[in-house]
């Protein structure tokens, strides 16, 4: 008898998908999925709830593994966990290695008031455990930079415990440069002192004072005229009274000496009044004048002919058939590789906040990281003010080697959005257009704008900007097809997304939205877009690219996904350090990716495919051990598989998921 079992769409409250209870391999119901029992999706409507299992295959779950993720009241717990603890660098590592005695032949510059270790035996005696035999970055480059504090210091530590070398790889990598646009230390320094030189962005700031003057300006004509014809009526009236008094004075019975006094104070204010009056009116006229006046272009200059015109600007090749946009905490330079490994063709940078870039700091810089491997890669930026933005591009334009810059106006978080930036900037359009035409100046790269349909779920506005955006001189548009207000739920409009792209034309318009498959790919190609955008269908299954370039679903089997997590990791050790503290970092994003992995279901246990992004599978025990682990929702099991790759997790170890759904006590 065959097992049918429904998938529930994500945020339905149903019993069933409270709490995934694969723990060490087992589940409370033991179902064998084999070929015979496999998996059935149900995919109805948004409104519609699944239908529930038969009786006779429910899962009898126990009362204290249920009401864990679960609140008083029986609801399950939804949402993010926003105030999530932030372990410090020194949290796991608190007795480290000088970096003198690391760099070898280096005199300390605190001498003995350093804090680290400078005797070796002492430190190779209190340091933990070596993870693993071999040295990813040793065996890689020939040399591993973290020395005795490496990890995997046995590959590469004497019997003197000195620091081993193989010269022969170094000099094979010698004057190659694995990683671009890292931040030069002299460039922090002057960022930090503001000295750092904006010409073209000071011309271009200076263009936009102009340009609000003349608004100003304008504005005052208006209200000059009113005032002009307010003079001239007051001046008819005054004359008039003065005339009427005089005549009324001269035929008075009032002593002469005094008539005499009166009529000097009186022809002085009428004096006086008839300076100020006719001073006013002739400063008007003289102001009309000045506006009517043709403004000519000017003399050509030697900056006229250098600077490119949009047209010799470096263009984005677009030939792709897609496009990999990497997410916070999975979207980092390691993760790239990963993609780009299995036929990503574009690779895209997390989005940096431009201010933090203007400040110099090493964390927001880290984000424009380029691996030699990326052969098209573009940097995101998001800010919510002309000048820092401007600024921001002409850094990054004069310091870093990227193909474009995005500007990120789709992102709906709330610390973004209310200082006007992200999806704030599509209801800001003056604004929104100073810092597209802005960057477009100083840049000698395309610039691309990534926005959503609009602020509200019912008031779509990407339609309206667009035929501006074109006006304003952008390169490429990505369009993801959800509102700010619905996040990441319901369903991607593609139809709108279609839409738009012929309101694009000639301008290259990426869509986002609901990819999971090498179909749904197909599908949004028919919508007449130039390119797909991939993020979370990636971050679930980065081997998407290969399915869409080779058109088929891939059954992968758990060990194939395990060599994928291996290489992250070798990649994030090599990326972050092969220490104690850069292996912990990368296990902290190994983590964060599984809580993404976890939702993939085997094409092999599948009744239907392909799988929907929106679905999620009822309690089920994959093929093997090791894909019932990769399927389960517990941070627990999650842990675990990060130890089968890197070691034992520190006694004081901490990890609490973005989502409280896979939160445990």
């Amino acid at each position: 008898m065959s097992s049918h079992m429904n998938i529930n769409k994500e945020g339905q409250n149903n019993r069933n998908t409270s709490q995934h209870n694969v723990v060490h391999g087992k589940t409370s119901a033991n179902y064998n999925l084999n070929n015979k029992h496999r998996i059935k999706l149900t995919h109805s409507p948004q409104s519609e709830t699944s239908a529930e299992e038969p009786e006779a295959k429910k899962l009898k779950l126990d009362p204290e593994e249920n009401n864990k993720s679960r609140k008083p009241d029986g609801k399950r717990v939804r949402g993010q966990n926003k105030s999530r603890p932030h372990m410090k660098p020194t949290t796991y590592d608190d007795k480290q290695l000088c970096l003198s005695v690391i760099q070898e032949n280096k005199k300390c510059f605190y001498g003995e008031k350093c804090k680290f270790f400078h005797d070796v035996a002492e430190y190779m005696a209190n340091k933990p455990a070596d993870v693993g035999e071999r040295c990813y970055i040793y065996d890689t480059f020939g040399k591993c930079q973290y020395s005795l504090s490496c990890r995997f210091a046995k590959a590469h530590t004497s019997p003197d415990l000195k620091n081993v070398v193989n010269e022969e790889l170094v000099k094979a990598r010698e004057g190659r440069t694995v990683v671009k646009n890292s931040l030069d230390k002299d460039l922090q320094n002057r960022l930090r002192k503001r000295s750092v030189s904006f010409k073209k962005s000071a011309e271009y700031l200076k263009t936009i004072s102009k340009d609000n003057k003349e608004k100003t300006e304008q504005q005052g004509n208006g209200e000059s005229r009113k005032l002009f014809t307010v003079l001239i009526i007051i001046q008819y009236l005054f004359f008039s009274a003065v005339n009427n008094f005089y005549s009324y004075f001269s035929q008075s019975s009032l002593a002469s000496s005094f008539k005499m006094k009166l009529l000097t104070v009186f022809c002085m204010v009428v004096t006086m009044a008839s300076v100020v009056i006719g001073f006013l009116l002739d400063k008007l006229q003289v102001s009309e004048e000045k506006q009517n006046l043709v403004k000519t272009v000017g003399p050509l200059t030697d900056a006229d002919i250098v600077r490119l015109r949009p047209c010799e600007k470096k263009q984005v090749h677009l030939s792709c058939p897609s496009e990999s946009e990497p997410r916070p905490f999975c979207g980092n330079l390691p993760f790239r590789r990963v993609c780009k490994r299995f036929g990503a063709d574009i690779t895209c940078g997390e989005m940096a906040m431009c201010t933090n870039l203007l400040q110099g700091q090493q964390s927001e810089w880290a984000l424009l990281k380029r691996h030699e491997t990326e052969d098209l890669f573009g940097v995101q930026v998001e800010g919510c003010f002309p000048d820092t933005m401007t600024r921001c591009a002409e850094l990054i334009n004069n310091n870093t080697e990227v193909d474009f810059v995005d500007i990120n106006s789709g992102c709906p978080i709330d610390l973004v959005y209310k200082k006007g930036g992200g999806c704030g900037l599509m209801t800001r359009s003056r604004k929104f257009e100073q810092i597209v035409r802005g960057m477009n100046y100083v840049l000698d790269v395309p610039l691309t704008v990534k926005i959503r349909t609009g602020v509200q779920e019912k008031c779509s506005i990407a339609h309206k900007l667009i035929p501006e955006m074109k006006k304003w001189g952008v390169s490429m548009i990505t369009l993801h097809g959800r509102s700010r207000e619905q996040r990441y739920t319901k369903l991607a409009d593609w139809d709108y997304i279609n839409t738009c792209s012929k309101l694009a034309s000639p301008i290259p318009l990426f869509g986002n939205g609901d990819i999971l498959s090498y179909e749904d790919a197909m599908k949004a190609r028919e919508t007449g877009v130039s390119g797909i955008m991939i993020a979370r269908g990636a971050l679930i299954k980065p081997w998407i690219f290969t399915e869409i370039k080779e058109r088929r679903d891939w059954d992968i089997s758990s060990g194939e996904r395990l060599d994928i997590l291996r290489d992250f990791t070798n990649y994030g050790l090599e990326h972050w350090g092969s220490d104690t503290r850069g292996l912990e970092k990368t296990r902290n994003f190994l983590l964060e990716w599984l809580s993404f992995l976890c939702r993939y279901i085997p094409v092999g246990l599948l009744e239907r495919v392909p799988q929907r992004i929106n679905e999620r599978p009822p309690y089920y025990m994959g093929r093997d051990y090791l894909e019932s682990l990769m399927a389960s929702q517990h941070v627990g099991d999650w842990v675990k598989i990060s130890e089968m790759l890197l070691g034992p997790v520190p006694k004081n170890f901490n990890f609490l998921p973005k989502h409280k759904a896979n939160a445990y006590k």
